[in-house]
């Protein structure tokens, strides 16, 4: 099995927060993928109604993960959250307690792996 961590949050955007979302995400993304060489995935996608934002993420392992949460929560958390609910928080993988304890806040369902692989 792998040591991947990696989850889909969903957000309920709230009335007239789209367009800071989108700021905000461009801000995100380009840091990430600028900072974080061990983030393998971040996607983010939109509803057609503009309503719900998923992000899809996806980390080589626990301490990767570890690192995206810091910059995520002293830096972005608070402000994505002014533009929206988390709907629903979908973890897959093996993170370790103290990912765990960060994701907990964000109401996380943690999906524990029983089969299958990755190319």
């Amino acid at each position: 099995m792998t040591k991947n961590i990696f989850w889909i949050f969903e957000i309920t955007i709230k009335e007239g927060q789209v367009d800071n979302l989108k700021k905000l995400m461009t801000e995100m993304v380009e840091a990430t993928k600028e900072n974080e060489q061990c983030t393998m995935a971040y996607e983010w996608t939109i509803s057609e109604d503009n309503k719900k934002c998923h992000t899809h993420e996806c980390y080589v392992d626990s301490e990767a993960t570890l690192t995206h949460l810091a910059t995520f929560t002293s830096q972005y958390a608070a402000r994505l959250m002014e533009t929206g609910d988390a709907t629903s928080f979908v973890v897959y993988g093996n993170p370790n307690v103290e990912v765990k304890k960060i994701l907990d806040g964000f109401g996380a369902v943690y999906m524990t792996p029983i089969g299958g692989f990755i190319r």
